[in-house]
């Protein structure tokens, strides 16, 4: 099973109050580095190492001191908030700025890359993924090819799927066979 880590702006407070008190710009404003809505998504896989690129030196130190340790265990597979949050996969955090804190959901997404023999055109995707679809747990299935690696698809799951009920299920199509399943 393969992971990756969605984080997504959900909130943006600003404290006038303490600013005017003890900032020395004390109109120094919201954060400036993000907005409602962004959306960062973290992988490590197929030669990618985002926790690494996209973190730590590209994004604000003050939100990543509060949320890398998140970002790492759901890359990892882990369990960011157990017992604390309803989904253990998913937590809400904030950045340490007192007067103008940004509020983040960050979100553990599970997926398999399985790698398949025979795929030749939209439609042979397009056939595989609307099978795929219909097993219990899969809630997506899209196709990618990273530079020096095969295309394959990723198969988002809500549990761990068997791989050998994703390998039945494409074989059952009768065109294709399984290579690998990470």
């Amino acid at each position: 099973m393969q992971h990756k880590v969605k984080l997504t702006v959900i909130d943006k407070k600003l404290y006038t109050e303490l600013q005017n008190q003890y900032c020395l710009n004390p109109n120094s404003g919201s954060c400036p580095m993000y907005n409602i809505g962004d959306e960062f998504l973290f992988e490590r896989y197929a030669g990618k190492d985002d926790f690494w690129t996209m973190g730590k030196g590209n994004q604000c130190s003050e939100a990543w001191d509060a949320i890398n340790r998140y970002i790492y265990t759901g890359l990892q597979g882990g369990s960011i908030m157990r017992e604390w949050m309803k989904d253990e996969k998913v937590m809400i955090a904030c950045c340490s700025d007192g007067t103008r804190p940004v509020i983040f959901k960050i979100e553990r997404i599970d997926y398999k890359a399985v790698y398949i023999k025979g795929i030749k055109s939209d439609k042979c995707r397009e056939k595989i993924k609307n099978e795929l679809i219909k097993i219990d747990f899969v809630t997506n299935v899209k196709f990618r090819k990273e530079d020096g690696f095969d295309e394959f698809a990723e198969v988002y799951v809500d549990n761990d799927v068997k791989d050998e009920v994703i390998e039945s299920c494409i074989k059952s199509l009768n065109d294709y066979s399984v290579i690998n399943i990470e």
